[in-house]
This record gives structure tokens, C-alpha cells and sequence, in this order.
């Protein structure tokens, strides 16, 4: 998943560390440079999105090609994530989000420039491994730079401008599309690095964990990826069949089997699995996974069917995310809050419920309509039923397991939101696909079109909506299987969200169910958690 929103404990990993560098007049520079790395992800993610299709018409390529833009970048970013961070707390902090900067930035520029959709995907991966570094780098940065008394007044200020640019990066997005070209999508990413390479070489302290000893783990980095590519694979090339794509699949899943195996003997694992034997962390992630999973593969989707079948222009339907995007940042203290009243429960069960009604709002809208009545409400629902539950599932998180551990649980959940999108793009293309060429076949059988026609129609359909015809009955024929094929994947979507809420039910409020003696020393020691009331602080707290 392309980040549209922030994702779950983004505050939490700021919260979890403990500050190596004192704070100096050196601070707000810090913090610039931390806001400026993070909007970078944000607005890469937000303009991509708008820009899939036109980019599908420019590079004549298929819906599995377009998920590939997105997963070749969310398959790196989600399986190195946690690496990333050991690498900066080993060789530097600064010096990791120098070099993820870097690389984001050459990258970028490679995206613009490419003349094939081969390139452009491998340019997006090495996109993917800058964003491994840059996204925690970026918030280490903070956590080691703040002390706790200064720390709500920096992720205020840090959400706040976050929650900024990712409003501003679908209009802007669309805006570039519509007036220049899609390659702007990658290329506006090059002033906003050389920019924060500079401010962070020249204000901001270098910092690092002089007491890490433990090796980074490699060999489960490795695995992660091949099992999660693998997988990833077979589902977004199963419509193409063949051998190779069936035993990836098993492949795949053998690995990640391996992966699990892995962790479990290593005594410096990227994902501890010690944590899980805590119900509440547990329960919670299983809560991210499936409501992350419903959203990130349906924002996937929602701009194709408003420009190829809504025919909205690139900013319009940019500008079709806005109410989402800011009734999750307007909320964000007030459902910080809700853990506090009532306990993770009722808010990590209505939110997916509250999430649940949205996307079934959006099955009600058909070809056409002003936006204000067809995908307005849903798009608002939606944005509530998230808002409620973002802030409670980060604190949720933090609360499962010492403070000691919050750092690495704050990682692997936001790992797990990411992991969520990446499977659930997959899965969700095989869904509208299958959906798609069964709703087409019905309807190209009724309107009875010569041999010439049907081939014609038939070789174009691996494009779905992108897939064009002289005839204006074979284009509506096309839109409304690709709104049937839609429609399969929302329900799927409610499925997933109901589920979710289901799995609050798991969370045992007021019980801490882990032995600390599986943590080691520093768990007795520093056995507190993070101040629930710095959690899902917005930028409305403190805007400067």
C-alpha cells in the first residue's frame, strides 16, 4: 500500500525511544528536517496513487503491471522497515536518513525518466529500500533528539505538518497530471531531498546506540522479502497462469515458514516473537492487519474507478480523498482520548464497524452522479470509522508490552499495516479481475458484436477500465463489469473490517499478560509504558 494516511504507531516509535543527543537551538532544524523526510513519503504515496492511470495509458501497461508500481515499492519498504531502523541506531541516524534521502531522491528521478514499465519497477524497489531508511530514520530522529518533556510539543508539531502535506499530495498529484505529466509524480520528490539533505548535513547532530551489540538480521530480512515477493507474485499473475506462478505461491509461504523459524532461533531477531505471547499485542495486530488490509486495497482501486470509469480528471479525483484525509487528522486528540474513557475496546470495535459502513457506502454509487451524493458520504464515513480507530491501536500497541520493547512492537505494527496493503493489493486485483471478466463476458454476450470485435475487446482485457472500444456500448459494457468486479472487492472489504472488529473482542483492558522475565533486565527496569496522553496528539495541540 501506497501511504495515504499515517499509519498506526508512527507517534508510538517516536514515543518508544529514549533521547542520546540533548536538545540545543539545533531543535527545530531536527525537527524540520524529520517532517520534511516523512512528508516525502507521504506525498509520494498520495501522488502515485492519482497518477496510476495515466501512467497505465502512457506505458501501454496491464492492471497487474500498474499493482506491481505499488507493490515493487511496498514490498521493500515493508520487509526492510525494521532493518532500517537497527541500521541507523548501529551506524548513525543521521547518516541512515542521509543515505535514504539519497537513494529516494536518485530514484525518483529514474521513475520520472523511465521509457518502459520493466525500469520504472525497478526503479520503484529501489525506491522501496530509501523509504526503509528515511521513514524510521525520520522519526528516530526526534526520539533521540527530545527529551519526554519536549517530546508532545515535537509530534504535534511533526503531525500536524505531516497531516498537511499528505492533504496537499492527491490535489497536487492530480494537478501535475492534469496540467504537466505523470513523471512529475516522482520528479517533485527531487527539490524536497536536496533540501533536506541540506538542512539535516548542516543543523542536525549525528546520534547512535553506543550500547548495541546484537548483529542485524539479515538472513530475515532476506527471507521476508523472497517470501512476501514470492507470494505477491503468484497473486498478481494468476490471472496469467502457468507452473512458475502456482509454485511461487507454495514457495512463497514455505519461506515466510522459515522466516518464523528463523526469528525464533535467533537471539538478535528483526521481529521478536516473544511479543506475541502477549494477548493484547497480539489481538492488535491482528486488528491492523485486517482493517489495513480493507483499506489500503480499496484506496488502490478508488482512483482507477474515478478516472476510468467516473471519468473525474487527476486532481478531481485527488481532491475526491481530501474529507478522508482530514477528518482523520481533525480527530486525531479526541479519539487519542477514547482509550483513556473507555478502555480499547469500544473504539477498536466501532471504528472498524464505524469503517465497515463506509465501504458499503461506496458499493451504492453506479456510472456517473455528482460526487457530493455518490462518493462524498462514504468517503466521510470511512475517514470517521479510521480516525476512531488510529489513535486507540497505536496506545493499544504501546500498553502490550514494556517500554523497553515499545520501540520494536511500535515497528513490527507498523510493518504489519504495511504488509496488510501489499497482500491485500494483490489479492484484491485477482478478485476484480476474476469479477470483471465474468460481469463482461454476460454483458459482450447480449450485444451480440462481430468476431473482429469481441477479439479486439478480448486482447484488451488485462487493462479492465483502461480498456477502450469504438463502440459506446462496449464502453459501458466495461465500466459496469468493472464496478461489479468493484463491488465484489468492497464486500470483501466489509468482510475484512467486521473481522477486525472481532478481533478487538481479543484485548483484556487493564491486564498486562506478558512475563517481563522474557524480556530481559531492562524489562523490570523500565517496565512503564508511554503516557497515553501524549498518543495521537494532532497538530491543533501545538501548531508551532
Amino acid at each position: 500500500m501506497t501511504v495515504t494516511v499515517r499509519l498506526p504507531c508512527d507517534e508510538g516509535a517516536i514515543l518508544a525511544g529514549y533521547p542520546t543527543v540533548p536538545t540545543t537551538g539545533n531543535s527545530k532544524w531536527i525537527l524540520t528536517a524529520a517532517i520534511l523526510g516523512s512528508s516525502m513519503a507521504f506525498i509520494d504515496g498520495t501522488v502515485v496513487n492519482v497518477a496510476l492511470p495515466a501512467l497505465q495509458t502512457a506505458l501501454h501497461a496491464t492492471v497487474s503491471d500498474i499493482q506491481w508500481v505499488v507493490e515493487s515499492y511496498a514490498l521493500l519498504l515493508a520487509s526492510l522497515l525494521l532493518v532500517g531502523g537497527s541500521l541507523g541506531d548501529r551506524y548513525g541516524r543521521r547518516k541512515i536518513f542521509i543515505y535514504g534521502i539519497l537513494l529516494f531522491g536518485v530514484s525518483s528521478i529514474l521513475c520520472g525518466f523511465a521509457a518502459s514499465i520493466s525500469f520504472l519497477l525497478l526503479a520503484r524497489g529501489a525506491q522501496g529500500v530509501g523509504a526503509a531508511l528515511l521513514v524510521p530514520g525520520s522519526l528516530a530522529l526526534i526520539s533521540a533528539s527530545f527529551p519526554a518533556s519536549e517530546r508532545g510539543r515535537a509530534i504535534g508539531t511533526w503531525s500536524g505538518f505531516t497531516a498537511i502535506t499528505a492533504a496537499i499530495g492527491p490535489v497536487l498529484g492530480g494537478w501535475l497530471v492534469d496540467h504537466a505529466s505523470w513523471r512529475w509524480a516522482f520528479f517533485i520528490n527531487v527539490p524536497l531531498a536536496v533540501l533536506v539533505i541540506g538542512i539535516t548535513v548542516w543543523r542536525v547532530p549525528e546520534s547512535r546506540n553506543e550500547g548495541m551489540l546484537s548483529k542485524l538480521d539479515w538472513q530475515g530480512a532476506t527471507l521476508a522479502t523472497v517470501g512476501l515477493g514470492a507470494i505477491t507474485f503468484s497473486l498478481i499473475e494468476a490471472p496469467r497462469g502457468g507452473i512458475a506462478v502456482s509454485l511461487s505461491g507454495v514457495i512463497g509461504i514455505s519461506i515466510l515458514a522459515g522466516f518464523l523459524l528463523v526469528e525464533a532461533r535467533s537471539s538478535s531477531p528483526m521481529i521478536s516473537l516473544v511479543l506475541f505471547r502477549s494477548r493484547n499485542f497480539t489481538g492488535a495486530n491482528l486488528l491492523t492487519f485486517f482493517l489495513y488490509a480493507a483499506f489500503g486495497g480499496i484506496l488502490f482501486f478508488l482512483p482507477l474507478n474515478l478516472i476510468q470509469v467516473q471519468h473525474y480528471s487527476a486532481t478531481e479525483a485527488g481532491a475526491a480523498l481530501l474529507p478522508l484525509i482530514l477528518m482523520i487528522f481533525a480527530l486525531s486528540r479526541w479519539s487519542g482520548g477514547l482509550i483513556a474513557r473507555y478502555g480499547p475496546k469500544p473504539p477498536l470495535t466501532v471504528g472498524p464497524l464505524v469503517a465497515a459502513l463506509g465501504f458499503a457506502l461506496l458499493l451504492a454509487p453506479g456510472v456517473g452522479g455528482p460526487y457530493w451524493t455518490t462518493f462524498f458520504p462514504a468517503i466521510m464515513v470511512l475517514g470517521f470509522g479510521m480516525a476512531i480507530s488510529v489513535a486507540p491501536l497505536t496506545t493499544t500497541v504501546m500498553n502490550a508490552v514494556p517500554q523497553s520493547q515499545a520501540g520494536a512492537a511500535s515497528g513490527i505494527n507498523n510493518a504489519v499495516s504495511r504488509i496488510a496493503g501489499l497482500l491485500a493489493v494483490a489479492v484484491f486485483g485477482l478478485i476484480l479481475y476474476v469479477g470483471f471478466n465474468r460481469a463482461l463476458d454476460h454483458r459482450l454476450d447480449a450485444l451480440s458484436l462481430s468476431h473482429a470485435e469481441r477479439q479486439e475487446v478480448d486482447r484488451a482485457r488485462p487493462n479492465l477500465a483502461a480498456t477502450k472500444s469504438d463502440n459506446p456500448l462496449v464502453n459501458r459494457a466495461i465500466a459496469e463489469s468493472f464496478l461489479a468486479g468493484y463491488q465484489i472487492i468492497l464486500w470483501t472489504a466489509i468482510g475484512l473490517a467486521l473481522i477486525s472488529a472481532l478481533s478487538a473482542q481479543s484485548l483484556n483492558p487493564g491486564k498486562t499478560d506478558f512475563d517481563v522475565s522474557d524480556f530481559g533486565v531492562d524489562s523490570r527496569i523500565h517496565g512503564t509504558v508511554p503516557d497515553k496522553r501524549e498518543i495521537g496528539k494532532g497538530a491543533h495541540d501545538n501548531p508551532t
